[in-house]
């Protein structure tokens, strides 16, 4: 990517932000939370809708992070996050930093771990703007593989690459 794009980041992705509704968590949900081994907290919500109680408080670029994922499955699934939550957490693309499981019944379980992590954040954003930008799923890959597979960063997650 090169430098304009990078600098046009922040407002494609308030443009993708945008376009995503709902996403108070809410009180009248209850939420059924636990810890992991690796210490993640997850906590499952009835909907994508309803984002999960760990987000109060937390700034609105982690929430609007969150919301993008919550809308954005098909893409973050074929993702891979370069944090090294592959390793550590067991993370098998960029959408486990968000969402452990989206259950048949639209329930969701949500995962802390992207509240802590700018690089799972950064990437999420990324690749919802791609998307929107009218990207292939394989593009998108490539395009984020491109930027952070040579750059420093520990080795992906293991994320099958899409066809």
């Amino acid at each position: 990517m090169n430098w304009k794009k990078s600098a046009a980041l922040p407002i494609l992705a308030s443009l993708a932000i945008a376009g995503c509704s709902g996403g108070a968590a809410s009180d009248e949900h209850a939420h059924d939370s636990r810890h992991t081994a690796d210490g993640d907290l997850q906590e499952a919500t009835a909907s994508f809708e309803t984002l999960p109680a760990f987000l109060d408080g937390q700034p609105q670029a982690i929430r609007n992070a969150y919301l993008i994922a919550g809308h954005s499955i098909d893409v973050l699934a074929s993702i891979p996050c370069y944090c090294g939550c592959g390793e550590s957490a067991g993370h098998r693309s960029n959408l486990n930093c968000f969402i452990a499981e989206a259950k048949e019944d639209g329930a969701v379980v949500w995962d802390d771990h992207g509240t802590r992590c700018a690089v799972c954040i950064e990437i999420a954003v990324e690749a919802a703007v791609l998307k929107k930008e009218g990207l292939s799923l394989k593009e998108i890959r490539e395009t984020i593989d491109a930027k952070y597979g040579d750059a420093g960063y520990p080795a992906p997650t293991p994320t099958p690459m899409p066809m």
